[in-house]
């Protein structure tokens, strides 16, 4: 089976490297020639454990290739995924520019029946668009060839994408006729064959699905940042309580872990462009909204803990503080709407000298914020002479650090906890001064 994956970013290299790998034949196509060149020559742009192996191994053995051009390839292929980016836009709705773009080159060109799939997240009603871009350049060729739309969200974890592709809990496709129906079955038979669940949709609750599992995940991590924030002023422990409520089987434990604030590609993004889908159909989602809200507000939380330990602003001015963690989770280099953005430029407001390590984030943070920030060789050398230090992200060789040298290498030894890694009472043992979130 030939197929092309349009977007060689996060989701359209993942897929099409997975699809690959199960014997699909794969054309990787992306606009940007630098990165289609690099592609080419062996080179991962993006950090995802397994990725870069496997974009090799099928490279070598013929089944993957990148292009810039979509046109080269459609002869020859039955399905062509859009992969593209959906940034949000200034009111914070999807850009559905680049979407309708692909459309429209598929349209111009295509000569048999071909299926176009949407795997980007896009907003309820993108694939009547979609449609009737296909439509309208059909129209002005003259030309009388079938096709078909579906959408395909994609539930990738970054950190864990690899794995989540080729063993996925369920496959989510939108389909108008049997005859897509039967070709995504096809396709995606060979990832399920212990446990094929693939849940055919109409498109709009497709579109809808990926956006509302976003916006559930979301809603878990805000209310548990909120629940954990009241414990603090009332003198419970947030874990305590986790376990206790996670222990429902109507609520279960997954995505109970309060911290300081979510981000990246997905959640932030989506849940924006739920609130925006929404308002345009007359309807005000407020639990969405607070979501918003107490995320924003959490971001913030381990610098006014430092704020407030010192005893303000301003007696800020001169500290050196270390931070533990850039990337906006562990196992990725992806920065976008981290925390760690947020921190740093609160603490450089404050006239603190900030100096930060991340294990696979450093190039990505130097991209962002530039001499902002002093970057340290390892996490030990991070700490040397600061005032505090903050961890960020939970990446695992931060779990246990030598406490011993960690002591004798900072001026003062106060660490924050934005992810509740640590025991408090054995911190206290070593000789620390220790915050987290939602534990007193």
């Amino acid at each position: 089976m030939n197929i092309a994956v349009v977007g060689a970013g996060y989701v359209g290299l993942v897929s099409g490297t997975c699809f690959a790998e199960m014997g699909v034949h794969v054309t990787c196509v992306d606009v940007n020639e630098e990165k289609i060149k690099s592609l080419q020559e062996g080179n991962v742009p993006i950090y995802e454990p397994g990725l870069d192996e496997m974009v090799m191994r099928n490279v070598r053995e013929g089944r993957l290739k990148f292009t810039t051009d979509l046109t080269s390839c459609l002869d020859d292929v039955e399905v062509v995924f859009s992969a593209v980016g959906t940034p949000p836009d200034e009111d914070g709705s999807a850009d559905l520019q680049y979407v309708l773009a692909v459309a429209r080159v598929f349209g111009q060109n295509i000569k048999k029946y071909t299926t176009l799939v949407t795997k980007s997240t896009v907003p309820v009603g993108t694939a009547k668009k979609v449609k009737a871009v296909i439509e309208e350049e059909l129209k002005a060729r003259g030309a009388d060839v079938p096709f078909d739309v579906a959408s395909n969200p994609e539930f990738l974890k970054e950190g864990a994408a690899v794995k989540d592709f080729m063993s996925p809990d369920r496959v989510v496709v939108g389909v108008e006729t049997e005859r897509a129906k039967e070709l995504m079955s096809r396709l995606y038979r060979p990832f399920l064959l212990n446990n094929f669940r693939v849940i055919f949709t109409d498109i709009p609750s497709a579109e809808m699905i990926k956006y509302a599992a976003n916006s559930m995940l979301a809603t878990r991590i805000s209310f548990m940042n909120d629940i954990a924030n009241l414990c603090e002023l009332v003198g419970a422990d947030v874990n305590m309580v986790r376990k206790g409520i996670g222990a429902d089987s109507r609520i279960g434990s997954k995505f109970l872990y309060p911290g300081c604030g979510y981000g990246g590609s997905c959640f932030p993004k989506d849940v924006k462009a739920l609130i925006k889908t929404a308002e345009k159909a007359g309807y005000s989602m407020k639990v969405l909204k607070a979501v918003e809200d107490v995320n924003e507000r959490q971001k913030s939380v381990l610098y006014r803990k430092l704020e407030a330990h010192f005893g303000g602003k301003t007696a800020l001015k001169g500290k050196t503080v270390a931070l533990w963690g850039l990337a906006f989770k562990a196992e990725t280099d992806d920065m976008r709407e981290a925390t760690s953005l947020v921190t740093i430029k609160l603490l450089k407001e404050a006239g603190c000298k900030v100096r930060v390590f991340d294990p696979v984030a450093m190039n990505e943070c130097r991209r962002r914020v530039g001499d902002a920030v002093e970057y340290a060789t390892d996490m030990y050398d991070a700490v040397l002479g600061a005032d505090a230090l903050l961890l960020l992200t939970e990446w695992k060789q931060f779990r246990l650090p030598s406490w011993g040298v960690i002591r004798k290498a900072m001026k003062r030894p106060l660490v924050i906890d934005g992810r509740n890694i640590y025991d408090p009472q054995e911190m206290h043992e070593a000789g620390f001064e220790y915050l987290s979130i939602g534990r007193v």
